[in-house]
């Protein structure tokens, strides 16, 4: 048996995994081999598994604890904690062997000898052998301390290092998988703390971490030392940056969020207060705490250590960091990294869908929203929990499908949360720990609420959905839902190519999973209405309207932006190259946007600048709003946006298409606005496409085929206007049909056309979705491309291939 009790972390590596634990190992590994990529790891020294065994023996613990574990009934709450106390405060209690802690202090005196201090302050992490896995990830299991000073400290936080080994949490989660609880071995990491307290800290993933998107690093953050970002106490800020376009250099990243940072963890200023929690400043929660060439260097470290550890693992291995930036040094560093251990083993060729069933009257009420965790849907009662001590339970014990309501989880949760139906927290964020449990577990989690415990308190029982986008909705009782299953490698082969509509970025990820080649109708009015709400021309002139309401509201949106304009073209850039980078390099077309006067009006501040229209839908919409006088500037905005995506974020496979436009010369009108904001067809390989909706679309098909690269056939609006009928109205919905003969003679003309003139066409309106054999028709007619919902994929293709 290997007796030696301290290793410099430089001398170890992924091979000596028994010997030191899963993190130590991976820090040694890092550090021997990525360090000379320029990512810098701090330094420090091991505590080994050997030392730990020998302290159990010196103390005479082994059988005694073997004994505590065998006596826990392991469904029952109050017997797991009874009996991890009793084994926490036996270790706790414990004496080291003087050889092994004057070992450990000479160890600590040499590390803070390297930095020219006496005492240098250090994080103290625990690292078990069973932890870290490519199948199992033990996240937050043990214990970490943070700002460690002085070798009695020191020695106080290794006993307890060794102790938190037998937390409630890592019990019940090793009896859970499996693991035999003697034979995990704990070893301790004793590293140079960053000064993150005066900088900021969090986690990063080198995947999507709900839909387990291989292209994207996200990155979660906030200001000061991180625990708070992984304990979930706060809501952290938020970067989704694009992997491939990161390699090649681009500014790549296509989402930022500003989180509620009101606290943050700093040092402590007394003697026997080693961290303490403040508030942060109100200026610093209204910025990001990383500036975007951090985050992009963040990322290209998280993408090369994944690229390293897939190497070595032989497969595709996605990672868990934790990274720190010092604001004394400036320097950025890597703390943790560990394999991710949940999508890394998904097979999304296994498809299974949740649908709630909104059908009734009334609709069920909606009771909360928060941030959704995992796609599932969960029902029960609701039990509100505000601390794990049983007299704080509310009068009776969790009981199996109960949804657990609380403040906040961590690990230590764990035991409750996995015989939850659901979870609802007031905090957190979705790469906290208790995130990562919940998916882990597979139980739907919606963190980060604000108020659950206060709006939930008195209810019987609520539906838990996280199956509608990455907003997570609690409904009052229990609503019914449905469950899809279906393989993708047993669908059949197509001739036509299958493209996808898709609504909002929010589940653009979880929908690239689908077979498909692309997108064929991605709408700016989604992406307007889900992250911006504002409308345009409000943002440009609030201050002259005289409205201090409208002008309060719009400051406080725009918070961590330039100004307005910034605001929205970054928004939107995000919405747009987000849905760019789910079907890369396939190609995605998005339209500009299309809103009505009446919906446009409904934006905030809209009421300012809309005129009333008797009939909307065949008014001021599309083409002729984008060069009138009125309304050429916030086109411009559009204009920027895109060609922020495609060109500063690196996704050229991103398409525009130009709505309800009723003539060529209107079409060149639009084209000529477009040039002077910086998007051009055919520059840098840009394609503009044409929906054809407008029966002069069709009649002129040959005139409008010299001005673009196709057409997408836009059903909803060309039946509506063949038949002559407002398909708004319930008065002549009867007669409303895509299958018409009418209509289809128009849409097989314009197919003809546009294969005489080498003009691409396709169909994204929704009759092909609805209709399977008017999605036979199209084929038949020699269609390049249908453009379906992503809900009616599965069932077009198996209809369209019969």
């Amino acid at each position: 048996m290997n007796e030696r009790f301290i290793y410099g972390l430089k001398e170890v590596g992924i091979k000596d995994l028994e010997i030191v634990g899963g993190k130590n190992a991976s820090l040694g590994e890092m550090i021997q081999n990525l360090t000379a990529l320029g990512i810098n790891i701090p330094d420090g020294f091991i505590v080994s598994v050997a030392a730990y065994r020998s302290f159990l023996r010196y103390n005479d613990l082994e059988n005694a604890i073997q004994e505590i574990i065998h006596s826990i009934d392991f469904d029952n709450i109050e017997s797991l904690r009874r009996g991890g106390n009793r084994v926490r405060f036996l270790i706790s209690n414990g004496r080291f062997p003087k050889e092994m802690s004057a070992e450990i202090v000479k160890a600590y005196e040499q590390l803070s000898g390297n930095y020219n201090q006496p005492y240098t302050d250090v994080a103290v992490r625990s690292s078990a052998t069973a932890e870290d896995l490519p199948d199992a990830s033990f996240a937050g299991q043990q214990e970490t301390f943070l700002n460690v000073r002085g070798p009695a400290t020191l020695m106080d936080t290794v006993r307890m290092c060794f102790a938190s080994l037998f937390t409630d949490r890592a019990i019940s989660y090793r009896e859970r998988l499996n693991y035999d609880q003697f034979t995990v071995g704990l070893s301790i990491c004793v590293q140079k703390m960053v000064r993150s307290d005066l900088g900021a800290s969090g986690v990063a993933f080198s995947l999507d971490t709900e839909s387990g998107f291989k292209d994207v690093v996200v990155v979660n953050g906030a200001f000061g030392l991180g625990e708070l970002v992984v304990q979930g106490a706060i809501s952290p800020d938020e970067f989704i940056v694009f992997k491939p376009a990161l390699k090649k250099g681009f500014h790549a990243i296509i989402e930022k969020k500003l989180g509620i940072k009101d606290k943050m963890m700093v040092y402590g200023d007394k003697a026997d207060e080693r961290v303490k929690i403040i508030s942060t400043e109100a200026s610093s929660q209204q910025r990001f705490c990383l500036s975007d060439d951090l985050v992009l260097q963040l990322s290209r470290w998280v993408t090369d250590i994944e690229a390293y550890y897939t190497g070595i693992r032989g497969k595709w291995t996605p990672m868990d960091v934790e990274w720190a930036f010092d604001g004394l040094s400036r320097q950025l560093y890597i703390v943790q990294a560990r394999p991710e251990t949940i999508h890394s083993q998904v097979d999304h060729s296994v498809v299974t869908e949740y649908h709630m069933q909104h059908s009734g009257d009334p609709l069920p009420e909606v009771l909360l929203k928060g941030i959704a965790v995992g796609d599932k849907i969960g029902s029960g009662k609701v039990h509100i929990l505000y601390s794990l001590d049983k007299r704080l339970i509310d009068g009776h014990e969790f009981e199996e499908g109960d949804v657990l309501v609380t403040d906040m989880t961590d690990p230590d949760w764990e035991p409750i949360m996995k015989k939850a139906s659901a979870i609802v927290t007031n905090k957190g964020g979705r790469t906290c720990h208790a995130a990562i449990v919940a998916r882990e577990l597979g139980v739907p989690a919606i963190v980060g609420c604000g108020d659950a415990t206060r709006v939930l308190a008195g209810k019987n029982e609520i539906t838990v959905s996280c199956a509608e986008g990455e907003q997570g909705i609690v409904y009052e009782g229990r609503v019914p839902y449905d469950t899809v299953q279906y393989n993708i490698n047993e669908l059949p082969e197509l001739n036509t190519k299958i493209m996808l509509n898709v609504a909002s970025p929010s589940m653009c990820f979880k929908f690239s999973h689908l077979p498909n080649y692309g997108v064929g109708l991605a709408r700016e009015e989604f992406i307007i209405n889900n992250y911006i709400q504002i409308h345009p021309l409000a943002l440009l002139h609030h201050r002259e309207l005289g409205d201090a309401a409208l002008t309060s509201e719009i400051e406080k949106r725009i918070l961590g932006y330039e100004n307005e304009e910034d605001f929205f073209i970054k928004k939107l850039s995000y919405g747009i190259a987000k849905i760019g980078a789910a079907f890369y390099p396939n190609q995605v077309i998005v339209r500009f946007s299309d809103f009505k006067t009446n919906e446009y009006y409904n934006l905030l501040g809209g009421n300012h600048f809309e005129p009333h229209e008797e009939n909307p839908m065949i008014g001021w919409r599309g083409a002729s709003r984008y060069y009138s006088d009125a309304y050429r500037v916030a086109f411009g905005m559009e204009c920027k946006a895109v060609s922020i995506a495609r060109e500063e974020m690196g996704l050229g496979n991103i398409a525009v298409m130009i709505p309800f436009c009723r003539t060529v010369e209107e079409l060149m009108k639009v084209q000529a606005v477009m040039k002077t904001f910086g998007l051009e067809r055919g520059r840098n390989d840009l394609r503009c496409y044409l929906m054809a909706e407008v029966p002069s679309n069709i009649i002129l098909a040959d005139a409008f085929c010299k001005h673009i690269d196709g057409f997408s056939i836009g059903s909803n609006d060309l039946t509506q206007l063949t038949l002559g009928l407002d398909r708004d109205s319930s008065l002549v919905a009867h007669l409303y049909d895509e299958r018409d003969p009418a209509v289809k003679q128009m849409i097989a003309q314009l197919i003809q056309v546009a294969k005489k003139n080498g003009v691409k066409v396709g169909v994204c309106g929704q009759g092909p979705s609805d209709f399977p054999d008017f999605a036979r028709f199209l084929v038949e007619n020699g269609i390049d491309s249908i453009s379906l919902t992503p809900d009616s994929v599965i069932k077009t293709i198996k209809a369209m291939a019969s």
